[in-house]
């Protein structure tokens, strides 16, 4: 069975670019650093209304997209979890369902389909196995590794189920910015879209520097276009360096002075 984040209704997650002089997020901030959409001047959180960060305004959805956008189960409603290979839940500890507190009942449902082993925990193997793209692709080991660790809060490498919770309201707003900045419907985003993404997140970056992405995340063709687990890496990454870069600079001016060590230092400790 596969994975589909694809009915998921979420808040903003941390991780998108913002708007001024950093980008942002769409549809508001989320915590610094944490991998959600952006909105801003070179890469970032959206900004705050009167501060120098101010969130972006954002948008949702364009339209309904022709493909599944992250992997629907097939046979599967779209958008609905698969029956939970744990069989019928019987009230537990945390209510019907024995559903945590804070926990998404459908993200629960989710949760116990994935976690093939039933060892409470997914691993990276595990999400890999339940994640694809719009061409039935799985998603890169990059990305699954760099989500694990940015919802792993024990560093054990697996993520419980409130780390998946998280992770589930994560992958559902990167896709739905995909599908908002995937104006053909095609199901990838081809460079001319990414390029009209990173100027509407805020960032400041050339056509050359989005080629860049395109020939380093995309697979070589006549017409090379971004799958969801790429435009999700490469938004993350983008964003991460922009925090690191943001702290630098103190007079907001996005210009700064390193040396060598601490650029180093800099990009070094913000790797996920």
């Amino acid at each position: 069975w596969l994975f589909y984040p694809i009915g998921m209704s979420a808040g903003q997650v941390s991780g998108a670019p913002p708007g001024g002089c950093y980008p942002g997020p769409p549809h508001g901030g989320g915590q610094s650093g944490s991998g959600l959409p952006p909105g801003g001047g070179y890469g970032g959180p959206a900004p705050v209304p009167g501060g120098p960060y101010a969130p972006s305004t954002g948008g949702g959805p364009s339209g309904t997209p022709r493909g599944p956008y992250g992997g629907v189960a097939p046979g599967a409603p779209y958008g609905q979890p698969p029956p939970s290979s744990y069989g019928p839940q019987p009230s537990g500890p945390y209510g019907q369902g024995g559903v945590p507190p804070n926990v998404d009942p459908e993200a629960y449902s989710w949760f116990q389909s994935v976690d093939t082993d039933h060892s409470g925990y997914i691993s990276i193997k595990e999400l890999k196995q339940a994640l694809v793209n719009s061409n039935w692709s799985s998603f890169n080991d990059e990305t699954c590794f760099m989500m694990i660790n940015m919802f792993d809060k024990t560093k054990s490498g697996r993520i419980d189920v409130y780390g998946f919770s998280g992770l589930w309201k994560f992958i559902q707003q990167w896709r739905n910015l995909f599908q908002q900045y995937d104006r053909d419907h095609s199901g990838t985003i081809s460079q001319m879209e990414l390029q009209q993404a990173l100027a509407q997140m805020g960032y400041n970056l050339s056509p050359q520097f989005t080629q860049l992405l395109v020939s380093r995340y995309c697979q070589r063709s006549a017409t090379p276009a971004m799958q969801l687990d790429r435009f999700i890496q490469v938004c993350v990454q983008l964003q991460v360096l922009t925090e690191a870069f943001r702290e630098k600079d103190h007079a907001v001016q996005g210009n700064i002075r390193l040396s060598f060590e601490d650029f180093v230092t800099m990009t070094a400790s913000r790797m996920l």
